[in-house]
């Protein structure tokens, strides 16, 4: 069966419920509720740091989980354990309820954000999930736009409490109900076996070490390029300040990452969706190393195209986070599989803020060099991948 509007809609708008609330909550909330707590708001990111390691540690268990009984369940589960976590926060009454809470959040981050959603859509729909996954995150891409302006709102009229409790209510509301009308696995799809008919052979010791090698290079692609996104989501403006851009260009270059992803990624969904995931996902890696030459070379006129360039790419990436897998690999234990190839990259995404802070405080704008060179690397790791690529279907 072919993957329904309906559906793409519905996980789409609940990722979005999911990464408004969570991922994209401390940026507006993190002052306010150190201030009310007698904390610093360090002390919040590092609770929310926290909460991603814990999203690594749950991610692979999470994703078998999906792969034998399909996401419905889980989705459903995560609805629940966001609620929790969230009116964890909204109560909290010093810094251990609040590193408890996002304990919580880290739970429900594990199993219930993109990974989960791919992984749902895998057991759904197989090999031709590719452009639902693009829908996915074409949808829950406005997650940022969305988020940030609502918590602010409630923030301004019910304070940082109401903010938490409110988005609570929305999980056990809209998020339950959009995650209860997932279909069920057994009513549209058989269980994907863990090997195509072609593969079903006795796997030979050079196909295990290929295999081996292609899921090192992917989880190295994926801790790089989330590194990157995370680190350039934390420290953009002050990094364009230190290559000679003003606050107000900084400022704008910010505003400009989130159409530049939803735009890169109506280019997936259209004109891509006939080439090869792997191919995309090389030249969106290229992107921010191009974006970032040309900030080196040219400075503070260049900040636009670096900030375009960029969000296209990390547009890009997301999807490909979600197809490359799949396409590689094929279905089969596909959930666990995400899970464990996420891990690396879940930590890299909690570090990222304090070692690229360390790094532009000690180098500025120089600091690019780190970004960039991870780029590359991640180039090199999907350009190895190729034959691998070729020969595991």
């Amino acid at each position: 069966m072919e993957p329904g509007t309906g559906v793409i809609a519905r996980l789409g708008i609940a990722q979005t419920l999911a990464w408004g609330s969570t991922y994209y909550l401390p940026a507006m909330l993190a002052t306010p509720i150190a201030s009310d707590l007698g904390v610093t708001p360090p002390t919040v990111f590092a609770a929310f740091s926290v909460a991603l390691i814990v999203s690594a540690l749950i991610g692979p268990s999470a994703g078998r989980l999906i792969d034998r009984t399909g996401g419905r369940s889980v989705l459903v589960a995560t609805s629940l354990i966001f609620a929790l976590g969230l009116a964890g926060l909204g109560l909290a009454q010093g810094a251990v309820s609040l590193f408890a809470a996002w304990l919580v959040l880290g739970v429900g981050m594990g199993a219930g954000l993109y990974e989960a959603a791919f992984a749902t859509l895998v057991v759904l729909y197989g090999n031709r999930s590719r452009a639902a996954i693009t829908g996915i995150t074409l949808i829950a891409g406005f997650a940022s736009t969305v988020g940030w302006p609502l918590t602010t709102f409630m923030e301004a009229h019910i304070g940082w409490r109401g903010a938490c409790l409110a988005w609570a209510a929305l999980h056990l509301t809209l998020g339950m109900a959009l995650n209860l009308s997932m279909p069920r696995v057994a009513a549209l799809v058989a269980p994907v076996p863990n090997r195509s008919p072609s593969t079903a052979r006795q796997a030979t010791t050079d196909e295990l070490s290929s295999q081996r090698f292609a899921s090192f290079a992917l989880a190295t692609v994926f801790a790089a390029t989330w590194f990157i996104s995370t680190a350039m989501a934390a420290h953009l403006p002050r990094l364009l300040q230190a290559g000679g851009a003003t606050l107000a260009t900084a400022v704008t270059v910010g505003a400009l990452i989130g159409p530049a992803q939803v735009g890169a990624r109506i280019l997936e969904f259209g004109l891509l969706r006939k080439v090869h995931p792997l191919l995309s996902a090389r030249l969106a890696a290229a992107l921010h190393p191009a974006g970032a030459l040309a900030f080196g070379l040219a400075g503070a006129p260049a900040a636009p195209l670096f900030g375009v360039l960029h969000g296209a790419g990390n547009g890009i990436l997301t999807i490909a986070k979600g197809t490359l897998p799949l396409v590689i690999f094929g279905p089969g234990s596909y959930g666990h599989r995400q899970g464990v190839l996420m891990v690396p990259a879940r930590v890299a995404q909690a570090l990222a803020p304090w070692l690229f802070g360390i790094c532009l405080d000690a180098f500025g704008a120089k600091s690019l060099w780190l970004s960039s060179g991870l780029g590359v690397a991640a180039i090199a790791m999907l350009m190895a991948i190729r034959q691998i690529g070729q020969s595991s279907h």
